[in-house]
């Protein structure tokens, strides 16, 4: 039952995290939203909102290794899985400069979170410190959008995500209130099913929440991602990523080390920090020298990523 819940958990996330970006994207469009603000903050955030719900629920439920888990792993597979997939169907584009700074904003939220880690548990501070670094980031969004012309943006951004500008305003009332009402039921069956997994297979809720949680909590990621590379909108993907990981850092811990302090479990602090901001630093490659990453390199992400699971998950059993 346990393996049920956690199904059912990741089956209501995906698909009220679906619904929740396509009526917010509409909802951005048919305001006139500028399509740069939608996507670092509407589909960063609607993406990221899976990671969210699942991290306040485990800190209500003193799970401190699954909220952990949640963010890092799901850092770790935006880089890895949620680029390598899409990559294997068509190439990944290099990003544009508006990207170049949102990646070293990414990087110095990676190593203000594993400070902060060092210098743990995180308590209420350490998340009004966090939560006011990602609003200087989205500010540092607003201002950027302002100068941007994104018409070109807006169009693939629609097509991607499905999101139709002329959307019936009762339409995108359902999609946003699915979105609302889906994500915290399937946070809720997902933490329960994780944690059950976790004590009957004798893994660490950690273990389980860099790998099961960290997951399910990436698929809205990479679906978004593989529906881009499937249309040829492939350089979508780094924006994304970037935004969430930042998101991730900054808004999901933040929350949830308002809700209850989060003790570090020792073994992120000597392995799942560091992967983490190495797999972020791969990024580099794509808004820097401004790589292709072909089917090759997507190979390469991938086993790198099936390596680590084997890394976490072995002697954790």
């Amino acid at each position: 039952m346990d393996f049920v819940f956690a199904v059912i958990g990741l089956a209501a996330l995906v698909a009220a995290g679906d619904a929740l970006v396509r009526g917010a994207v509409a909802l951005s469009l048919r305001l006139g939203v500028s399509a740069l603000v939608v996507s670092l903050t509407v589909v960063a955030f609607g993406t990221s909102a899976p990671e969210l719900i699942v991290g306040v629920q485990a800190a209500l439920r003193d799970a401190p290794g699954i909220v952990y888990g949640n963010v890092v792993g799901s850092n770790i597979a935006n880089v890895l899985l949620v680029l390598g997939v899409p990559a294997l169907i068509a190439p990944v584009q290099p990003a544009d400069g508006d990207s170049r700074r949102m990646f070293w904003m990414m990087i110095a939220a990676s190593l203000g979170f594993i400070a902060l880690c060092f210098v743990g548990p995180l308590t209420w501070w350490h998340g009004i410190v966090l939560l006011a670094a990602l609003a200087w980031v989205l500010l540092d969004c607003f201002r950027a959008a302002r100068t941007s012309d994104d018409g070109a943006v807006a169009a693939e951004l629609a097509e991607i995500e499905e999101a139709d500008p002329h959307m019936a305003p009762w339409a995108i009332g359902a999609l946003i209130g699915a979105g609302v009402v889906g994500l915290p039921v399937g946070a809720h069956f997902l933490v329960e099913g994780a944690r059950g997994i976790a004590a009957s297979a004798g893994l660490s809720e950690a273990a389980i929440g860099l790998t099961l949680v960290a997951v399910g909590t990436s698929l809205p990621e990479l679906m978004t991602t593989v529906m881009a590379a499937l249309r040829r909108h492939a350089d979508v993907a780094v924006g994304n990523v970037i935004g969430s990981n930042i998101f991730n850092l900054l808004g999901i811990m933040g929350v949830s080390s308002l809700v209850a302090p989060l003790a570090v479990p020792p073994e992120f602090l000597r392995l799942d920090l560091w992967v983490m901001l190495a797999s972020s630093a791969l990024l580099w490659g794509l808004v820097g020298p401004r790589w292709i990453v072909g089917r090759g390199l997507g190979a390469g992400l991938l086993a790198l990523y099936l390596l680590y699971l084997v890394i976490v998950l072995v002697p954790r059993m």
